[in-house]
């Protein structure tokens, strides 16, 4: 019998591939959702404890946090690397000090020779007379770079507390900046600024020498009355000094009796640490009485000055350059040891997101399975 152009034999084939469909799909579903004793063993080898790899949570929350957890470690690395490039920095300087200092020695035991050649004798030069102070000119020693801790505000700290001081007792000032970084704070406050000249992290006698003749030719016209410098004392690898001396006008008793302290970095189990050797005053040399100068001595402490204020200008700024290396190797060291806990409590806190999303699963596979008892 035909109806609506379908036999009924048609038609009963139609309802039993309907049928067979939807047991088909409630096999299938209730299969996924089956505990694993009742399922047909499938012969997968398992993998081995060091090829199993973590458990990816497909959840917002958790893929952010590692996420993050990448990016902490890789700044830790990068902070790492630039703790261990300023450590070798520093072993640079030192260097750099140690190669000066025969030249230095030398200096000093000739000029304290002249002056005891010289006796009681009334010294009359330019550099070491001192006038009525009218006008002081603050050489300003800072860095080109930062990520240095507080090493660039300290001084800059200083350099602003002495401007206070000469400014309350009416005494007129000008900066000489050997640094970008103080260059760029003073020149947004409208300081008075001489010249300034980038610092670098390998300063020359090139250098300094540029810069003492500048203050030199500025001192002997008139234009300034004293010269201080302000710069960065090393004391060891944790901490610095800002520290102010005098350059100009000189004191023939403190260039002959100065001493010297000579820092050279060392390694001692896997940590970085500091020697410190104090290097004691060179001793006079010894002119024979009856020896004849060519030139008069006065002359000849007149052509060694402005070379003992050029070693004092390039010992200052090597000095200032490896403490601010030491500090930089602080603030990475400080960077690594954060990034290293930041990564840890964000490890703690990805696998209990972890743990809390397969937790879930688990209970949705046991509720499925139940419904479908």
């Amino acid at each position: 019998r035909q109806c609506g152009g379908f036999t009924s034999s048609q038609r009963k084939v139609s309802k039993m591939k309907v049928s067979v469909l939807a047991l088909l799909a409630t096999l299938s579903t209730s299969a996924a959702f089956a505990p694993a004793a009742f399922r047909a063993p499938v012969n997968v080898e398992a993998p081995s404890h060091k090829d199993r790899k973590a458990t990816i949570v497909n959840d917002g929350k958790a893929n952010a946090i590692r996420d993050r957890i990448k990016s902490v470690n890789n700044t830790r690395k990068i902070t790492m690397a630039m703790k261990l490039v300023a450590a070798a920095k520093v072993r640079r300087a030192q260097d750099a000090v140690v190669a000066t200092r025969p030249f230095s020695e030398t200096l000093q035991s000739v000029f304290g020779g002249l002056i005891t050649r010289l006796g009681g004798e009334a010294v009359d030069l330019p550099l070491l007379t001192k006038r009525d102070i009218n006008k002081v000119t603050l050489v300003v020693i800072t860095g080109d770079r930062g990520l240095c801790g507080g090493y660039n505000a300290q001084m800059i700290k200083r350099a602003e507390a002495r401007m206070a001081e000469l400014k309350e007792a009416g005494i007129e000032y000008e900066l000489v900046l050997i640094g970008k970084k103080g260059e760029s704070y003073f020149k947004r406050r409208e300081a008075p600024i001489a010249f300034s000249q980038d610092c670098g992290q390998n300063p020359s006698a090139k250098d300094a020498n540029a810069i003492s003749e500048k203050l030199l030719a500025s001192y002997l016209a008139g234009e300034t009355d004293t010269i201080e410098l302000l710069y960065t004392k090393f004391v060891n690898l944790i901490s610095s000094a800002p520290s102010t001396r005098t350059l100009v006008p000189l004191s023939a008793s403190d260039i002959a009796g100065e001493e010297d302290e000579i820092f050279q970095l060392t390694s001692s189990s896997g940590e970085f640490s500091v020697e410190k050797t104090t290097a004691e005053a060179a001793e006079p040399q010894e002119f024979p009485n009856d020896m004849i100068f060519e030139q008069d001595p006065t002359q000849i402490l007149n052509a060694i000055l402005p070379l003992y204020i050029n070693g004092q200008i390039l010992r200052t700024m090597q000095e200032s350059v490896a403490s601010e290396l030491a500090a930089r190797m602080n603030a990475m060291q400080s960077a690594s040891d954060n990034a290293r806990d930041l990564s840890k409590r964000l490890s703690t806190e990805y696998n209990r997101a972890r743990q809390a999303a397969v937790t879930q699963e688990i209970l949705e596979i046991v509720s499925g399975a139940s419904a479908l008892e």
